[in-house]
């Protein structure tokens, strides 16, 4: 992995010193205002890909996080990330919903639900491979999300959630 190239990144994308981006990692900057900031010292590995799409939200990455291969982060309604967080391969960040409520429109065009607050996640939180974290949730310090889980609404700090949807499985000792 090499530092990204730029040294000057686009408007919106703020990049803190010492970080690590794969250059087969995809960042696109938003063409409506959305910021997207990566702290200090944290690492995107290869074929991430951070969007701004979907909503107004920022995405806010904080010092020393490790977001491992195939992971997904779209800024919908907002991402904000801690420090020290922990991405395994093919986490998906997706805080935003279609609208589908008309059958004469197609999906596509029915823009989006009201936002549910997008997705919080506190320091020192691991992120199991393959989870999905839904608009709204919040996972609090030091929990751990199981590989394959599906996370909506509050996962409390340093318990250990698992399954779809996820749920307590237990406490960290």
């Amino acid at each position: 992995m090499s530092q990204t190239a730029s040294p000057v990144p686009p408007p919106g994308l703020t990049i803190g010193e010492g970080v690590v981006i794969s250059p087969d990692a995809r960042i696109h900057p938003s063409v409506r205002g959305t910021r997207i900031e990566i702290g200090e010292y944290s690492e995107i590995y290869d074929f991430v890909c951070i969007r701004a799409v979907g909503g107004n939200g920022d995405i806010k990455i904080g010092a020393h996080c490790y977001i491992n291969p195939g992971c997904v982060l779209y800024s919908g309604n907002g991402i904000t990330l801690g420090e020290y967080v922990l991405l395994a391969p093919g986490v998906m960040l997706i805080p935003t919903n279609h609208a589908f409520s008309r059958r004469d429109i197609p999906i596509r065009h029915q823009g989006f639900l009201p936002s549910k607050n997008g997705i919080v996640i506190e320091d020192d939180v691991w992120i199991g491979a393959n989870s999905v974290v839904l608009d709204g949730s919040h996972i609090h310090r030091g929990a751990i999300i199981a590989a394959g889980s599906v996370v909506r609404g509050e996962v409390p700090a340093y318990e250990i959630w698992g399954g779809v949807p996820a749920e307590k499985i237990r406490d960290r000792a």
